[in-house]
């Protein structure tokens, strides 16, 4: 007797997708699919794990090279270990809700093993079924996946359990049938033409760097008037920006904001952590996050209060390497100073009296500002060049730079 041969049972992994091009779809899929569908890229750029593996293997690694860029020599391969940590401490809501992994992108080369009738009618909904041999290569978002790889591999080295992994699904798109050509298109265009956010942005998005968190508080405590309306001082700060143009209502940025509360909690070593993440395990020995924001938000909004003027008229005050020298002189006050250059609010109240604050080269040319070609006056220099001086000129009024921002000089 011989056995009649199934003709229409197609094998594979059934996925529910939605097309959005007629060789496009975006859907979910389950963590431990995807990784049986996907190899680690971690593992085909491994010689001695490559050269054991399946030739199916061996085969994906070579057309993967195509079209991606290989972990080593662009540091990918760090940064999933770093992902990986952050994905972790998502899945044990160490970041509650605030907290996202973009969509993967993907190429299916070649044809997929089965597509299905709409599941709904007019929806555009079917299930498409991968073969477990299928070559599916991530185009966009490798560095996810290869983070996903690594905590599949080792759940316990990053806190996490299988059962916690296997109730993962994750969104991506695929790109089904393209040519390597075509798919190699996919990945210039997508990692060339798109616009980096940038640092500032960033920074000024990022809700668990402390410095950034009491940047804001800081500006929201403060209040002016605008248009004949008491506002928050937040109103007037610029978040995505280096400099503030002649034209923005804002008249200070939040990275100069920011470098004010990271030299009030450091003092001079702030100059140089003006843009590294401050974490509460970067705050000076004793101190805590409480104590930092208990201490910090009510002295600079006393101090940003006491000289609103100089602020909403643009003076040198707010430029980044002036704001972050006051932030040192304040850094004085706190109680966490060192002891033999701590002084009273009052004595620096004092010294900033009777600076003066105008944007002339009178006061600033030389220590936080330069004179150029054109004759014009130039606050460019950075918190790290030129802070230190401003600080001394604000500590020490006795010295020649001390005299000159008070208008002393002969």
């Amino acid at each position: 007797m011989r056995l009649t041969m199934p003709t229409t049972v197609v094998e594979g992994i059934p996925i529910t997708v939605m097309p959005f091009r007629e060789n496009a779809v975006i859907g979910t899929v389950a963590l431990s699919a995807l990784l049986r569908l996907v190899p680690s890229p971690r593992r085909e750029e491994d010689p001695k794990a490559l050269k054991a593996s399946s030739g199916q293997v061996r085969q994906h690694a070579e057309i993967r090279a195509q079209v991606q860029r290989t972990l080593k020599s662009t540091g990918k391969g760090k940064n999933a270990t770093s992902y990986a940590e952050y994905i972790a401490a998502g899945l044990n809501g160490e970041w509650g809700d605030a907290w996202s992994v973009p969509p993967i992108t993907f190429w299916h080369a070649g044809e997929l093993a089965a597509v299905s009738d709409e599941l709904i009618a007019g929806s555009g909904l079917r299930t498409i079924t991968i073969d477990p041999g299928a070559t599916v290569i991530a185009i966009d978002g490798e560095t996810q996946l290869t983070a996903w790889h690594d905590l599949y591999d080792s759940p316990e080295q990053f806190g996490l359990t299988y059962d916690r992994l296997t109730a993962v699904r994750l969104p991506f798109e695929m790109y089904v049938g393209l040519s390597a050509a075509d798919a190699r298109q996919v990945f210039h265009d997508r990692n060339v033409l798109g616009v980096d956010v940038s640092k500032n942005l960033s920074m000024s998005m990022d809700q668990r760097d402390l410095a950034t968190r009491l940047a804001h508080r800081v500006a929201e405590a403060v209040k002016v008037e605008v248009d004949g309306k008491i506002v928050p001082f937040s109103k007037l700060v610029n978040a995505s920006k280096r400099q503030v143009g002649k034209t923005d209502p804002e008249v200070v940025t939040l990275s100069a904001l920011r470098a004010l509360v990271v030299a009030t909690i450091h003092g001079r070593s702030g100059l140089n952590l003006s843009s590294a993440t401050i974490g509460e395990d970067d705050l000076p020995e004793g101190v805590i996050s409480d104590d930092a924001e208990r201490t910090v938000v009510p002295l600079l909004a006393g101090i940003i209060t006491e000289h609103l003027d100089s602020f909403t008229s643009r003076a040198a005050i707010t430029a980044p390497a002036v704001i972050a020298g006051l932030g040192v002189a304040v850094h004085q006050t706190t109680p966490w100073a060192d002891p033999i250059n701590r002084q009273s609010p009052e004595a620096l109240r004092g010294l900033l009296a009777g600076i003066r604050w105008e944007r002339e080269a009178a006061y600033w040319e030389g220590i936080a500002a330069k004179t150029g070609t054109t004759g014009r006056l130039n606050f460019s220099g950075g918190v790290k060049d030129s802070g230190g001086r401003v600080a001394d000129a604000i500590l020490y009024p006795a010295t020649d730079a001390g005299r000159k921002i008070r208008g002393l000089q002969s």
